[in-house]
């Protein structure tokens, strides 16, 4: 208690210090939107961008119980809802009607019945409804307070397991509930610890369930539940034999399960294990040397697809679980798969598919009688991309650029993502820092990057600096603990890199990142400011101490693994030491300040303090705060003016001379 108040007092002291000087407020969004020292977006780039932000996408959710249509999850309003489609091209009938989007759905493998995930405000402490797909009445099934998750149902369709932080706000357990009954809830698989436990699959009987013990990033477990007990048992991972282990499914006997995992070796591969403690992982996929990064099976269990990271673009397989032989889908495009699901009857196989030059789209893949065997892949929607030209869309070229340390006597390379505009360079660039720490920046589509290149003329240069995902277990961990400032390092090896690139201008450079890529704006800004012209910051971390005091209680520990505990004296002067609010003096350029009220993940104070910080200190500084949104824009009407605001800023403090 005595802390939480000394939290909140700081909060206030925090707000009066932001507010202490005057500046230019104004509102948008029926007041939903703040914007101080923001100046008025010119009507010329409000109508060149309104076909941009038109841009719709219409994602994969599930299958129809038919086997004969979909569900996808597509925009017509200002948010993205449930709508089915029956037909490849066909129209898009709509489900949910919300003022929020919605999360995760699921259908109950023997009937039409749906149960769906939604929150308010961007806040992420998401309820679990259940969904009459014909009628449209949805029924709240979890308390409204707790934040709930990763809905998983049973093989005979009357029960549910789910996340839920119901017990304590604190602890991310897992819970089963029969939804025809919502008293039912409770709870099957405590965390006590701080880790984070999310159900895989139940048994054919329903007596057992896989689950998964997520600890970091690069440590994660397999646990076999009893139902009925509710002992369970460690199958894959643990304390001594830090690995990586994500369960996919029982096999077909029941004898054994499919797993992915990174024991013994740099990427996650695909392996089978028995269901005995101790036993070893017979790995399948041997000669594919990048991350598998997803598998279904199908329900007869005779057959898998699985996707395949390979340098950032996506591989699908389909594989044999008899024989264990695998084979390629050659026919999908170069881009990003994702949201892999067999139809109910096995007969086809659905996934969203996203390149760089048109959003994410459902498509269908016709299934053969063999495992291995398989037709036509069907596109089912064709996202409207505001009447532009996609053929004028630009893709990236993948490079490599040398930074400040050796492998092997040979200068490590980071892979980036370049977009080059039309037309004869030098181009001034924005540099793109993707969040996580431990995300990757592939190729997919952006309104936001086409944006910048087509009205602006900028090169956009998307880096995958140390401790991002998809490059083996070793380069994740470069920049842990202690390590941390050595990706802000990479950033000035980018900057070198590109001033030895003709048509890129080394004079004009803006630095853009959300989340961690954040703190990387930040940092960039202390660290580079005699390099850059301008920064953007969305929902960033300006101090590793005051976010880790006040992230919500549900992921604190799940972060400390990453960035270091703030409660041991040594590294909290370390994180005191490297947090860009502590080196605001070193900042000498102008900022764009991005920020949800609602954000549990990065704080809005951590943006207050920022900006009362650089307002301190005379700096110019636009600052954007949604009050009715988290982690990022997720409304169209907030996230059309932040678009805005951020190409006149740009313009203003890149662009001009």
């Amino acid at each position: 208690m005595i802390r939480a108040w000394l939290a909140f007092c700081a909060s206030l002291i925090l707000v009066s210090m932001a507010f202490a000087d005057p500046v230019n407020r104004t509102e948008a969004n029926n007041g939903n939107l703040i914007m101080e020292d923001v100046p008025p977006i010119p009507d010329d780039i409000v109508d060149s961008l309104k076909r941009y932000q038109h841009v719709r996408s219409a994602s994969f959710a599930t299958w129809q119980a038919d086997s004969q249509g979909v569900y996808v999850y597509t925009r017509f309003a200002d948010v993205s809802q449930l709508h089915r489609v029956d037909m490849p091209g066909g129209a898009r009938n709509q489900i949910t009607f919300y003022d929020e989007p919605i999360g995760g759905v699921n259908r109950n493998p023997k009937s039409s019945a749906l149960v769906f995930t939604r929150d308010a405000g961007g806040s992420e402490f998401s309820q679990i409804f259940r969904l009459d797909p014909v009628t449209g009445v949805a029924t709240m099934l979890t308390d409204g307070e707790s934040r709930n998750g990763a809905v998983l149902w049973d093989r005979d369709g009357g029960r549910i397991a789910y996340q839920s932080t119901a017990r304590n706000g604190a602890s991310n357990d897992i819970w089963v509930m029969n939804p025809e009954e919502p008293d039912s809830a409770s709870i099957i698989l405590e965390s006590p610890d701080g880790t984070l436990w999310v159900p895989a699959e139940f048994s054919d009987s329903g007596a057992r369930l896989l689950a998964l013990n997520y600890v970091s990033v690069t440590d994660s477990r397999v646990h076999l539940v009893d139902l009925l007990s509710g002992s369970h048992a460690l199958l894959s991972g643990g304390e001594g034999n830090t690995s990586v282990n994500y369960p996919v499914a029982f096999d077909d006997a029941g004898k054994g399960f499919w797993v992915l995992t990174d024991r013994g070796s740099e990427f996650t591969q695909l392996a089978w294990q028995p269901l005995t403690e101790g036993a070893e992982a017979q790995i399948v996929t041997t000669d594919i040397n990048w991350n598998v990064t997803g598998a279904v099976i199908s329900h007869d269990r005779k057959r898998m697809a699985f996707s395949v990271n390979e340098n950032g673009r996506s591989a699908v397989y389909l594989l044999d679980t008899a024989t264990r032989k695998y084979r390629r889908i050659e026919s999908i495009p170069t881009g990003v798969a994702g949201a892999i699901e067999f139809s109910p009857n096995d007969q086809r196989l659905a996934m969203t598919l996203n390149t760089a030059s048109s959003p994410s789209d459902t498509y269908v893949l016709e299934l053969g009688p063999s495992p291995l065997d398989f037709g036509q892949l069907t596109r089912w929607t064709y996202s409207e991309v505001g009447g532009l030209d996609t053929a004028s869309f630009r893709t990236p070229e993948l490079v490599e650029f040398p930074t400040f340390d050796e492998v092997s006597g040979e200068p490590r390379m980071i892979p980036a993502w370049v977009y080059r505009p039309a037309g004869q360079g030098p181009f001034p660039v924005v540099v793109s820092i993707h969040g996580g720490p431990e995300g990757q920046a592939r190729p997919t589509f952006s309104s936001t990057y086409q944006i910048w290149m087509a009205r602006l003329g900028v090169a956009v240069v998307v880096p995958n600096v140390r401790g991002s995902n998809g490059y083996g277990k070793t380069y994740l961990g470069l920049d842990n603990g202690f390590k941390r400032e050595d990706s802000v390092r990479d950033i000035g090896a980018l900057l070198d890199w590109i001033g030895t690139e003709p048509d890129l201008d080394a004079d004009r450079v803006a630095v853009f990142g959300g989340s961690y890529g954040g703190y990387m704006v930040l940092a960039s800004a202390v660290h580079y400011s005699d390099r850059l012209q301008a920064a953007v910051d969305i929902v960033g971390i300006s101090s590793f101490v005051t976010f880790l005091e006040n992230t919500q209680d549900y992921r604190r520990d799940l972060r400390r693994v990453e960035y270091g505990d703030e409660r041991d004296p040594e590294m909290r002067a370390h994180l005191e030491r490297i947090s860009p609010v502590n080196n605001v003096d070193k900042i000498n350029i102008p900022m764009f300040v991005v920020q949800g009220e609602n954000d549990p993940r990065v704080p809005v104070t951590e943006a207050i303090q920022m900006v009362a910080a650089l307002r301190e200190r005379g700096q110019t500084v636009w600052y954007m705060n949604a009050l009715n949104e988290g982690h990022g824009y997720r409304k169209k009407e907030n996230r059309d003016i932040y678009q805005q605001a951020t190409v006149l800023f740009l313009k203003q403090h890149l662009l001009s001379d």
